[in-house]
């Protein structure tokens, strides 16, 4: 008799069988998955096998050659990315009912906040675990652009953002800024020049490296007319760029202070050439935030209340 595919039905089994399968795919192969798995690589092997099996669909080539996804693989890892979400909001939803605070909270932010003295990140999320003990946090750092996405489709539940270009289908919350300045590296031609020897138009002759999607960082770029001959989505790889020497490139004073303390990276025209980001906490206008969203979206406006009011007097006094 011909058996039933898992397409037909799902049990707790199959979406097990789904999860090894992701995590297989996200480590790289078999033997990578062994110690995020915790178990051996034969036996996540079978796993693998019986999801084909129950499938009836070859999912991946694993052997001496290497790991590699089918393209049936490709498309049903897709499908399980999504059933494994919806998997997580109904487990939400169904703690929701019970008034538990379970489950976890996906959350991605952009800036390298932990060096910045205005983000207290790392604080509230101490406060949340307290709270929340038993919420499982998944924290990531990705491009705004993939934030916004990601937030909008229900794939974050919340999103740590520059705030310069509000979406519709979100709503923010300000938490805390940076101020950004340019750089140039040791071995950049401006690096031994004074100051007071050039001025803003002469920076536009150098390469100039910046962030590829909407941010502050491109908006400011082309407002100075810079020729951007190198672009990133992360501002690691900003300064990468500017250490080589080679590129001029604006990074928050926080992350850079290390660079121009050990004395290979210096501020570029400072007192002329300088802006401010800030960072707000988006989630999507509908659904409504769930118990849990809503609990780490009070800790973190708790824990930056001060930054808040510091940032709304600036803006104030810079009005008037």
């Amino acid at each position: 008799m011909k058996h039933k595919s898992l397409a037909t039905r799902i049990g707790d089994t199959d979406i097990r069988l789904l999860r090894i399968f992701k995590t297989v795919v996200e480590s790289g192969g078999l033997s990578a998955a062994e110690i995020e798995l915790n178990i051996g690589k034969s036996t996540i092997s079978k796993h693998i096998s019986d999801l084909e099996l129950r499938l009836d669909l070859k999912l991946c080539n694993r052997g001496p050659s290497g790991f590699s996804l089918t393209e049936d693989g490709g498309k049903v890892l897709r499908a399980a990315e999504d059933l494994l979400i919806s998997v997580s909001h109904f487990r939400t939803e169904v703690n929701e009912i019970k008034q538990q605070m379970a489950g976890t909270i996906r959350v991605a932010l952009f800036d390298q906040c932990a060096s910045n003295p205005e983000s207290h990140l790392a604080r509230a999320i101490h406060k949340f675990n307290e709270a929340a003990p038993a919420v499982q946090i998944e924290l990531s750092l990705e491009p705004p652009n993939v934030i916004e996405t990601m937030v909008i489709s229900g794939h974050l539940d919340v999103g740590i953002i520059a705030l310069h270009r509000p979406s519709a289908s979100l709503q923010y919350a300000p938490l805390y800024g940076e101020n950004m300045f340019l750089y140039c590296g040791k071995e950049h031609p401006l690096f031994d020049v004074s100051d007071s020897e050039f001025g803003k138009g002469d920076l536009r002759r150098f390469n100039y490296a910046g962030l590829s999607v909407n941010s502050p960082n491109l908006i400011v770029g082309q407002q100075l007319g810079f020729r951007r001959a190198a672009k990133v989505q992360s501002e690691q790889a900003l300064a990468i760029l500017i250490l080589s020497g080679r590129y001029l490139g604006f990074l928050p004073d926080h992350l850079a202070q290390e660079f121009v303390d050990g004395g290979v990276m210096k501020r570029v025209l400072p007192d002329e050439i300088r802006y401010r980001t800030r960072f707000a906490a988006a989630t999507r206008k509908q659904p409504a935030p769930t118990r849990v969203s809503k609990l780490f979206l009070d800790v973190l406006m708790q824990e930056h209340s001060v930054n808040r009011e510091g940032e709304i007097k600036r803006v104030s006094t810079a009005k008037r």
